[in-house]
């Protein structure tokens, strides 16, 4: 049986490499030739959260080449090269009615996880592939993903050419938000930062101004920006074990303004809700990637990052090796590294 290497965290604050079996190409499916994973903000938490070893490869920022298919897919797929929905699509029935409506991250039959980007190889449904040019790097590849998160929050946010937007928060999904509200027609993108590296990375993909996220700096220069009314809309991009940006979203906002919510809140709060309603404010809450308006928000993404209306290949500030994954995570949980987007990268077998 032919094995491959793949990663998995072990249970006690570890990313470990070890040998498994290749997978095997089932009806519909194909192997993937993983060539470039990001690691995502949400991978770090979850190993912080998570007390048992993993049984499966995480990683879900994943491009890469079809090397194998099984049957029923058409043969002209093999050697291209994708950007893999993981998540939705990769995983979707494609029958039901919430996959009839696009909604493929709602599936009521989704296939289970069979593992994701930190390996050599992995499977995937082949309606899950989206293909990149030959033109874009293995970098910016693996960035469709975060890219994606961002379009579709604003395109649920209902994004009107010319409007004044806030973005809190200035790592991956932060910074993906500034690209694509920029790339969707914001007037002005004004950002907060936590870390000088992300500040400076903020201005590299499109930010008007980057502020810090605390003190009365970011309020003045939306004020200023918009005659004092607030922000059109806010992106919420920080969320985890805090809830300053959520109370922050509300008081930087205009009224009638919308609030788009991509951060994932990690544990309860409370929150007072009279004041967005007296300002008539709308919450959008916003998970992942769809089909808008007749398009997946990874279609979306990658014509934005092929026409260099989303320039964010700066963002990955490190690249490591699989053996190195270890290594790897230690440099994206340390923001003293200097650290924005950490990948894995792959050389052709």
């Amino acid at each position: 049986m032919a094995t491959m290497k793949a990663a998995f965290f072990d249970g006690e604050g570890k990313m470990e490499v070890r040998e498994i079996p290749k997978p095997e190409a089932g009806p519909g499916d194909m192997i993937l030739r993983v060539r470039s994973v990001g690691i995502c903000g949400s991978d770090l938490q979850m190993n912080v959260d998570k007390t048992e070893p993993d049984q499966l490869p995480a990683g879900h920022e994943v491009a890469g080449e079809i090397v194998e298919i099984g049957h029923g897919v058409d043969p002209s797929v093999l050697g291209k090269r994708v950007a893999v929905e993981i998540i939705g699509h990769g995983r979707a029935c494609t029958l039901c009615w919430y996959c009839r409506q696009g909604q493929f991250r709602a599936c009521r039959n989704m296939a289970p996880s069979e593992g994701g980007g930190f390996a050599e190889y992995m499977k995937r449904k082949a309606i899950g592939c989206y293909p990149v040019p030959d033109s874009m790097s293995w970098e910016v590849a693996a960035l469709v993903e975060p890219l994606a998160v961002s379009v579709h929050g604003i395109r649920l946010g209902n994004l009107k050419g010319g409007e004044v937007v806030t973005v809190l928060g200035s790592g991956n999904i932060g910074l993906t938000a500034i690209a694509a509200a920029k790339a969707l027609g914001a007037g002005k993108v004004i950002a907060s930062a936590r870390y000088e590296q992300q500040a400076t990375m903020a201005m590299l993909v499109g930010a008007d101004e980057v502020y810090s996220d605390t003190g009365p700096d970011l309020w003045d220069a939306i004020a200023e920006a918009t005659d004092g009314r607030g922000s059109d809309m806010t992106i919420e991009t920080v969320g985890g074990h805090q809830s300053a940006t959520m109370h922050q979203s509300v008081e930087v906002t205009r009224i009638q303004g919308r609030i788009v919510i991509i951060g994932g809140f990690r544990r309860p709060f409370e929150f007072d809700f009279l004041t967005p309603m007296l300002k008539e404010q709308q919450f959008v809450f916003s998970s992942c990637y769809n089909v808008l308006d007749g398009r997946h928000d990874y279609e979306v993404a990658i014509d934005m990052m092929a026409s260099g209306k989303a320039d964010i290949e700066s963002m990955v500030t490190h690249r490591y090796g699989l053996d190195d994954i270890q290594t790897a995570f230690e440099t994206a949980y340390d923001k003293n590294s200097g650290s924005v987007k950490v990948q894995i990268h792959q050389q052709p077998a």
